[in-house]
């Protein structure tokens, strides 16, 4: 997998701290992934662990801290390591 495969995509925490919590963030995810979740309906697991069925729009919600820092740190890795 390529980081260049790596798209957001709105959906819940793992653990909602207070009501509404559960659709907040934006998730790092692959892209092959999210295509096939929308039309199939499969689930789909970010960077951060999550694991749902893709249907809302990124756009409107943060990035999830956790996917960004895993995605940061690989990106460091990888420059690191060419």
């Amino acid at each position: 997998m390529s980081m260049l495969d790596i798209i957001e995509d709105a959906t819940t925490i793992l653990a909602p701290q207070e009501p509404g919590d559960h659709d907040r963030f934006s998730h790092y995810v692959r892209k092959e992934d999210i295509i096939r979740s929308t039309f199939d309906s499969v689930p789909v697991t970010a960077l951060c662990g999550k694991t749902w069925v893709a249907n809302k729009s990124p756009e409107k919600y943060p990035v999830c801290p956790d996917c960004k820092a895993v995605f940061e740190d690989d990106q460091k890795f990888l420059g690191s390591n060419l």
